[in-house]
């Protein structure tokens, strides 16, 4: 088969475009589901403090959390039999890999510091259930911090790994720290949050918000592993 740039044949540049599009495909749906079809009774349920609090997990981690952030790229990998491990989940460079990535969040914890929105450190006590899942049972306790690790913590940050991988191979950069897909990540990070705006202050938190992605997507590909993006959303992102 005709070789193209970067190494790259005809055929895999195919299987990428497809794989991204589908990607993205798969959260639109998702995300007309949620928001224009089932949105009213999803809020209604999941927010609705006189129901029991692991049911409202489960269907907030799966059905929101996991939809947005984990369907696409899990869909993609079981059609493609690409292993999550294919991805940097490894052992080498471990160590280098998470304390390069937690250095990544250096500017945007001085940030929040600086503008008083730090609070004691707690994991995923910014997701909407936590605080009543900490004054459970023990055994729902257990069960939905499960589900919440899984949901807020491992796919939130894979999912950035996945996505920034097949766009950085489709889309090749021969420089050293200008990378495509850490870079649409970043973009995509600050949309989805919202951290965007004109005034001094919104526009420093885009800054630091995309320093973050874009840094510790950047520590993926230098070190070749992925799981200080991973780290990151559990001890950080949603902790402070």
């Amino acid at each position: 088969m005709k070789q193209l740039n970067q190494g790259l044949t005809a055929e895999r540049k195919k299987q990428l475009d497809h794989d991204i599009i589908a990607i993205g495909i798969i959260t639109c749906i998702v995300l007309t589901l949620i928001l224009a079809v089932f949105g009213k009774q999803f809020n209604g349920f999941i927010y609705d403090r006189t129901s029991p609090v692991l049911p409202r997990v489960a269907l907030a981690a799966v059905c929101g959390q996991f939809a947005l952030a984990g369907l696409g790229i899990t869909a993609v990998c079981i059609y493609r039999k690409e292993k999550f491990t294919n991805f940097g989940l490894t052992k080498k460079n471990l160590v280098p890999a998470l304390l390069l990535s937690l250095a990544c969040c250096v500017p945007d914890f001085i940030y929040n510091l600086v503008m008083g929105n730090v609070h004691p450190w707690c994991p995923f006590i910014d997701v909407f259930t936590t605080k009543e899942l900490l004054s459970s049972s023990l055994p729902v306790k257990a069960l939905g911090f499960e589900l919440t690790a899984i949901a807020w913590g491992f796919f939130e940050g894979f999912n950035y790994v996945v996505i920034r991988d097949k766009l950085s191979e489709r889309y090749h950069s021969d420089h050293r720290f200008w990378d495509t897909g850490a870079f649409v990540c970043a973009v995509m990070c600050i949309l989805i949050h919202g951290v965007i705006g004109v005034t001094p202050d919104a526009f420093m938190n885009m800054l630091v918000t995309m320093f973050l992605i874009y840094g510790m997507l950047i520590v993926r590909k230098e070190t070749g592993n992925a799981w200080g993006c991973v780290l990151i959303f559990f001890v950080y992102w949603n902790a402070l």
